[in-house]
């Protein structure tokens, strides 16, 4: 699969989670702040999600600083003609509870935002990942990597930091259907 294709994926899963969190944010308010037996109210996990994206920007936002500093200095089509596929290798992250996952406490939700700065703030990141990748349109984003130490990831591209931040706000969509199942039973 080519860079491009890897791209466009990333796009995809980017509008759809985007999608995918418009119910949540439109859900009955009695529904957003219920709190389960275990874990956080969906109106706590929207919080979350956008505490993380807001870490994972800044990496994201030096990666591709760097990525582009190092295609003005090397060679991008030789990097490109070894590269493979390799957002696949993420894709655990987006099953909650699969791995045992210690989030550092400055992303715990406070639930002092209100949920209408957390829904326009969570649209601002998802529009700015989009913009990064069109920025990294040649294909930069493979030439710097970060350490990753969730699920002992190492080393990963800004691209698969992009989607791993698209494969984070998918695993806490599983998360708020649980809270919405337990709100529902009788």
């Amino acid at each position: 699969m080519s860079i491009q294709s890897t791209m466009e994926q990333i796009k995809r899963e980017l509008n759809k989670v985007l999608d995918d969190y418009e119910d949540w944010f439109h859900a009955p308010v009695a529904l957003q702040s219920f709190l389960p037996h275990e874990g956080w109210s969906i109106a706590q996990i929207l919080e979350h999600v956008t505490l993380t994206n807001h870490f994972l920007l800044i990496l994201i936002r030096k990666g591709k600083t760097k990525a582009l500093m190092l295609a003005a200095k090397s060679n991008l089509e030789d990097a490109l003609n070894d590269y493979h596929h390799n957002l696949g290798e993420l894709d655990q992250i987006a099953e909650h509870k699969s791995f045992k996952w210690i989030r550092p406490e400055h992303m715990e939700p406070k639930g002092e935002m209100p949920l209408e700065r957390v829904h326009a703030l969570l649209r601002s990141q998802i529009e700015e990942c989009l913009g990064i990748l069109q920025d990294l349109s040649n294909g930069e984003g493979i030439l710097y990597k970060t350490m990753m130490s969730v699920n002992n990831l190492g080393k990963i591209d800004v691209y698969q930091y992009i989607y791993f931040l698209v494969l984070h706000a998918k695993r806490h969509i599983a998360q708020m259907k649980r809270v919405k199942a337990e709100y529902e039973q009788p």
